[in-house]
């Protein structure tokens, strides 16, 4: 479809987990796309059964392990801020389309984008306190898309949502059976392209305008809290419990 970029995450045998590397790239290509005034909508899906897990736990247990783990904690937290800031940023509609389950930095990448279609069988979720951590980043996103309320269950719960529930708090703008998923992105950037282009990115900047708070400055003063409470005494024992499969300490037998 002309006007279109679309990106795939493409790491389906991790379920998308992000890597610095995987991040470093669709930052590139994010940049790429907002330096080409042709380009009328960015849609960012995935290969595999989860759109993506968030951040890779094994790449984290290394860098926990390193001397400089506080200095490779900033680096790796200001590079996930980038993609989100730089996809938020972006001047035309953006696309998520979510075929899996979205969860923690994961579900920040979809909340980045404008409009969210998702499969019936996807699911979203922020199991960052189970870890130790938290989803300071996620969470501008988080109650810019959904308020206060619906941001409060999802991060204080621990429980995950369903894409059915996920659209009544406004994660999702429409929940697609998985057959038709393809078939309903095109319709959509069908009418998405309907719209001119000048009048589109005006739009957006009004919403952001419009919204209570400033969502990027919020981005920004989340690099410092979610990079220090990955050095935490939690975080090393939410990490080493998941890759071990065994409940955290903290946690009621």
């Amino acid at each position: 479809m002309n006007g279109v970029v679309r990106l795939t995450l493409n790491r389906p045998q991790k379920r998308n987990a992000l890597t610095r590397e995987l991040l470093s790239e669709l930052l590139a290509q994010v940049n790429e796309v907002a330096a080409k005034p042709d380009v009328r909508c960015l849609v960012i899906a995935a290969k595999g059964q989860a759109f993506c897990a968030g951040m890779d736990l094994v790449q984290m247990q290394d860098s926990a392990a390193r001397p400089d783990a506080s200095q490779v904690w900033h680096a790796d937290t200001t590079l996930y801020h980038d993609v989100v800031a730089a996809i938020f940023s972006l001047p035309m509609p953006t696309l998520a389309v979510v075929q899996g389950p979205a969860i923690a930095g994961g579900l920040g990448i979809a909340l980045a984008c404008d409009l969210v279609l998702a499969a019936e069988v996807a699911s979203f979720a922020l199991p960052e306190p189970q870890r130790g951590i938290t989803a300071a980043i996620v969470t501008p996103l988080l109650v810019y898309r959904a308020g206060i309320a619906g941001a409060s269950y999802l991060l204080l719960s621990g429980e995950g949502l369903a894409a059915g529930r996920a659209h009544e708090i406004g994660l999702c703008h429409k929940v697609i059976e998985a057959a038709r998923l393809t078939a309903a992105t095109d319709e959509l950037l069908r009418t998405i392209l309907s719209g001119a282009p000048g009048a589109l990115a005006v739009t957006k900047r009004q919403l952001r305008a419009c919204a209570p708070a400033d969502v990027l400055a919020q981005l920004k003063r989340a690099i410092g809290v979610s990079a220090q409470a990955r050095e935490t005494p939690e975080a090393r024992e939410g990490l080493a419990a998941f890759l071990e499969k065994r409940a955290p300490s903290w946690q009621p037998e």
